[in-house]
This record gives C-alpha cells, structure tokens and sequence, in this order.
C-alpha cells in the first residue's frame, strides 16, 4: 500500500513536474535571496518591495530548470542545477561577511588574487578545506543519485522539448529590455552591492557575466574620432619641462569626511588636518564610480582620465581589457614628453587587481608594492599594513631620478572590514553614532580612529614631500565610501558615491574649489599647470572649459566612443604611430643582496640586505620553505641545501600557489659551502 502511495506520488510529480518548478524556483530564488542578504527579514522584504524583480530573478532560474527536461534522469539533473545555484549563493554569502562586494563573475578571473589574500578576513585555509570538502561530498552524492536513478518517460519528443526550452530562454531576452524600460530592472549600477539588492543576486550575477567590456558605438569611424579630437582642447602646454612640478596623486582607502554624517558626535576633530587642507588649499567633492568596493576602478578613471560607466556591473578594465591591450593611455605617459619619471607606490599586493600589468601598461617606470618593503606594522585587526611604509620609498624614489616625479600612492590602513565589538581599548577619538546598533558604533569608532591615523599620516607624508626644497603638487582624493550601513540621507550630500579630494602645493597655486568627477581630477590640474597633453585629459579639460555638465550625454558620448578606440577599436587616435608605449616596469626601490651565509644546528641562515616578509630563498632556481626573521637575516632547512649549491633571493607574490607567483625581484647569486659552524662570504672560507 505504502508502495502504491509512493507510485501515485511519483507519478503526480513526474506529470506536473513543469508547473512543480514554479514553487521551487520561488523558493530557490528566496533562499539565494536570504543567503545574499544574511538575513530572513531583508530577504522578505526584497519580496514585498522589489516584487517584480523577485518574480523575474525567478523566472531565470525557472528557465535554467527547464533544461533537466532533456535529459532522461530529471531528478540527477534537477539536483545538478540546484547545487549550481546552492553554490553560487554560499560563495556569495561567505563573500559578503568578508567585503562587501558581492559574488560578480569578474570574481571568477580573479581567483588568483583571492589566493593572494590567505589569511586574511578575505580568504582563509580554514574556508578553502570546507568548500572543497563540501564540494567533493556534492560530487559523491551526485554519482551515486546518477547511478539508482530510473530513466523518466516524457509525453513530449525530444525535439519538442529542445523547442520549448529554446523559446523560453530566448524568451528573457524581451522580457528583459521591457522590464528596463519600465524601470523595475536596470542596465547599469556602479556599486554591484546596491545593484544585487535592488535587483536581486540572480540577475545581478547574469548581468556581470553578460554584460562586459564596451558595445560599439553607433558611428564609429576614423572620421568621427578626428571631429571628436577637434572639439578637444587644442591648447599647447605652456609648463615649461625646466620648472615643472613633481606631481603627487594619493588614493585614501574607503575616506570619509566623517562631518558631512549627521548621525556621528566625536569628542574632537579626527581629521584635523585635512580640514586645513581644505580651508588653505583646491578642494572639493569628487564622484567616484563605485561605492563601498571596487577601488581600481576609481584608480582608473582619476589616472587615465576615462569612464566606467560603459563596462559591466563589477567588471574591473585593469582584469579585463587589460589583459588584451598592449598599452593604454594614462597620466603617467602622457607626462614622459614634459621628462616626468613616473612611480607607483602601494603596501599591498602587486598582482592584486593584476597592478603590475595595469601600471606596466599605463606607462608607470617603477611600481614599489608590499612585497618589495619590509612591512612590521598593522592595523589594530591585523589585516592591513600601516601606511607610514609609504613615505620613505616615496622619497627615495623621487630623489632617484634628474627631472620632475608623478608619483600615484595607494594607502590602505582605513580598509575595512571594521569590527562590530571593542577592539581599541582606548581610543584616541571617542566616537557617539545616534541611532545606531552597538555594533555598528564600534565599526564606527574603529574606522574613525584609523581615520585620524591617516590624517596624522596625511601630515607626515606632505612635510616629508616639503622637505625635498622641490616644487611639489598633492591630490589626495577617498576612493569610495566605506560602508558601514550608512544611508544617503544621512550624508550631507545625500549621494554615496561623493568622496572628497584636498590638494597642497607649495609653489603658490591659488585656491579654487570645485567639485568634479573621478575621471576630471587630474585633468583639471594639469591644466591648472598649463598642461595640456594626453586625448583624454584635454577632452576633459575642454569640457570642463565649456562648462559641460560631467556625466551628461553630451559629455559622455564623445568619452565612450575616444575610450572604445583606444581600448577595442583601431586606434583612430594614434594613425600609424603609439606615442605611449607600455614599460618594462621595475618593481620596487631597494635592492636585494646576500653577503654571507652561516650554518648552525639544523638550519642555514643567509645575510645580507633588502629582505622583507615575502623574500623566499631560491636553491640551484627552486624555491624553498623559507623563514623571515628581519630585514637582513632569512634562514633555511639544512636538508633543502646542499655543499656547492647556488641560492639566490626573490621577493614573491603574495600566493600559496607557487606555480603561479609572480617574482618581482631577484638578489645576486651566491655560491654556498658548507663546512659545519663556519661563515662564508662570496663562497670562500672566512
């Protein structure tokens, strides 16, 4: 009888099985929902609120069911595409209680620098044994369901079947556009965490995978480009190369001028000095292309003068089309002519966000990133380095070299994620949030007080730049905003993605604020120096000149189609010539040199200089378990080196996958003996 209940049973579900995908598509798009969102309430009301994009999130995964209707073994196959799902929303709820950046499919290219981030409150060992053990358990179960499932008959053939499955995935694609059109879905959103939330993680991911690189525009032809560069600004530069400036241009990570809050008391100013920045010397808001994440692409309007606006939702340029082109056009070229030497300074990764081909292909001569300095000093958390690294290779660098610097410094030590327990035992700055959860005042008071770290840090780096006696403009600008749950009517300017920038010279440029877009910033200061070189930044700079509203038609028309030449098209700008090469980029200031090597006990300790936490020791080109223990001083298994070996030390990228790491530099080699308790210089007896 239980056998004849469990047949009718089958048999009902087997009969209705398409409309059945109905409920659990709804519920599979729920569950993704909860998971984005870390919470059953918010989940909820993305049902309530954003109906129509709920309905529709789960309409595309009702349409990817379909496809269990080819095969003959539905219930493997409808459990294969749930577990494609299952997956996709634990790895973006995992993501998100670590940044909050959500799960994009530019993501999937970025695999290597998520390894580049073990242990880190990105990625660590820990997570990496239970996904891969969870996914290796999914794939048991999956064959062994493969094998006890019975074949399904179906009433409909199979070229039947084939038809229905085409027509319903042709048919989102109107669907889609009309949904657009009416506004309940949009085609682009800066911030990919306010977009998933809005229009839900499905549709989100799609449009990250779907929707990439640039379309091309309508028109485009040799000519249109030559009308474009016409209307440009067809000014010469006027600096003369003698008495021209160093230029210095600094991100701050996730800045904030915590004044323009309406919901934050500190018992006294945690930025001071930008505040007298901004009272003595240009300023302004600035519009970033992002919010929260997301900081190369920023990065790469302020240093290149273009738009992200016409790239995918997530899509990072210096991931994608970078990986293509063989130059792309950026402040740090266009300056060489005025015999500007350009250097890049960053403590952190130089393949994070792939900076070491992006900067290679702007043009930079030398990037010094956080493998090439001997970092010691984090943040509270631990998770990020000090900034005060930053300031010495600064100097050095720019003393190194006859004519003018443009030299782009990335901080990091207001990174989050900010901590929602006590971490600061005694804060310099005390912090007060109205009408927040405890928690939040705690990320609160910990960003605020890195915050003022980074402005007494502002101080150090601007008087050190001072001390050179060289004539020096700084742009300093934020990123992106941090968040930490803020709203934007909470913020003075009631728009997320305004930052600030301040500027200091010690030269007399007089004060005129402005508020300007990221991909204005510097073109608006070039000209300010009588510069006027690069198309991009005189395209600007005549727009700016006419009085063109940034971000309009009229202005980002002509943009995108200047931009898709010089990215995807046939370079129209250049004619026969390529006035802006890619480097042969040097990577970091201080070279790395091995005097001596002494044996005791079990180990080999090797001498000499140049040494950071990421040096390893290279043995006959292998490289081996290495231990830091300073600067001057790494140290060796005994058994990994052998009498008459030849070693040598690399600064590696910060990755576990070894096969894969970038060598950013190399010490002299060094011969080895091994006479037991005996220093050896130069390989001979001491």
């Amino acid at each position: 009888m239980e056998e004849a209940k469990s047949n009718k049973i089958n048999s009902i579900m087997k009969r209705y099985a398409v409309i059945l995908h109905i409920p659990l598509s709804l519920m599979m798009c729920f569950a993704l929902e909860w998971m984005s969102r870390h919470s059953f309430s918010e989940a909820w009301l993305f049902v309530t609120e954003r109906t129509g994009a709920f309905l529709y999130n789960s309409y595309l995964i009702f349409v990817v069911y379909l496809l269990s209707f080819i095969g003959k073994k539905r219930t493997f196959w409808r459990m294969l595409i749930s577990a494609v799902f299952v997956t996709l929303g634990i790895i973006n709820c995992i993501i998100l209680f670590n940044r909050v950046s959500p799960f994009g499919f530019s993501d999937i290219g970025m695999v290597g620098d998520l390894l580049t981030m073990q242990n880190t409150n990105y990625f660590s060992w820990g997570q990496a044994i239970v996904s891969a053990s969870a996914i290796l358990g999914y794939i048991i179960y999956l064959i062994i369901l493969f094998k006890i499932t019975k074949p399904d008959e179906s009433i409909l053939s199979l070229p039947v079947r084939l038809c229905i499955i085409l027509l319903s995935f042709i048919s989102v694609i109107p669907l889609t556009y009309g949904l657009r059109k009416t506004g309940v879905l949009t085609s682009y959103f800066g911030n990919l965490a306010q977009g998933y939330s809005d229009y839900g993680y499905i549709y989100g991911f799609a449009t990250s995978a779907l929707d990439r690189g640039m379309t091309r525009p309508l028109g485009y032809s040799e000519k249109t480009i030559r009308s474009i560069l016409r209307k440009s600004n067809d000014d010469e530069t006027t600096l003369d190369p003698g008495d021209a400036p160093n230029i210095v241009v600094v991100l701050l990570e996730s800045y904030f001028d915590v004044d323009e809050a309406n919901f934050i008391i500190c018992d006294e100013d945690p930025m001071p000095f930008f505040h007298y920045l901004e009272d003595n010397y240009s300023t302004g808001h600035m519009t970033a292309p992002v919010v929260g994440a997301g900081t190369c692409n920023t990065e790469f309007e302020v240093l290149t003068g273009m738009t992200c606006q016409f790239f995918g939702p997530g899509e990072y340029p210096q991931k994608t089309v970078f990986k293509d082109i063989k130059n792309c056009e950026s402040a740090a070229s266009v300056l060489k002519p005025l015999g500007y030497s350009s250097t890049a300074v960053h403590n952190y990764g130089g393949d994070f966000y792939s900076r070491k081909n992006a900067f290679s292909k702007m043009g930079f001569d030398r990037f010094i990133c956080e493998e090439t300095l001997d970092i010691t000093d984090y943040t509270p958390m631990g998770s990020w380095p000090t900034d005060g690294i930053l300031i010495q290779p600064t100097l050095d660098a720019m003393a190194a070299t006859d004519g003018p610097d443009f030299v782009y410094t990335i901080t990091v030590g207001t990174h989050g994620d900010y901590p929602g327990y006590e971490v600061i035992k005694d804060p310099a700055i005390g912090v007060i949030t109205k009408g927040k959860t405890t928690a939040a005042n705690y990320q609160w008071l910990y960003y605020i007080n890195m915050l003022h770290n980074m402005d007494n840090w502002m101080q150090d780096y601007i008087m050190a730049l001072n001390s050179t006696g060289e004539d020096t403009l700084v742009i300093m600008f934020g990123d992106h905003l941090p968040t930490i749950g803020h709203r934007e009517r909470e913020v003075k300017t009631r728009d997320l993605y305004q930052t600030k920038y301040v500027t200091w010279n010690n030269f007399g440029m007089k004060k005129k604020d402005a508020d300007l877009y990221a991909y204005q910033v510097v073109a608006e200061y070039m000209d300010r120096l009588g510069i006027h070189e690069g198309n991009f930044f005189k395209y600007n700079q005549a727009k700016i000149a006419a009085g063109v509203k940034a971000g309009s038609d009229r202005y980002i028309y002509d943009l995108g189609t200047l931009q898709y030449d010089l990215l995807y098209g046939r370079r129209y700008l250049y004619g026969d010539g390529d006035p802006y090469p890619s480097t042969d980029i040097a990577m970091g200031m201080y070279d790395i040199s091995i005097d001596r090597t002494y044996r005791f006990a079990d180990r080999l300790y090797i001498y000499g200089d140049g040494f950071t936490r990421w040096s390893k020791v290279f043995v006959n080109d292998e490289k081996v378990d290495t231990t830091y223990m300073s600067g001057q001083v790494l140290s060796i298994d005994e058994k990994d080196i052998h009498d008459g070996d030849t070693i040598q030390v690399g600064h590696v990228g910060d990755s576990f996958m070894d096969n894969s790491s970038s060598v950013f530099q190399r010490s002299n080699s060094f011969m080895v003996t091994l006479p037991k308790n005996t220093v050896i210089a130069g390989g001979e007896y001491k």
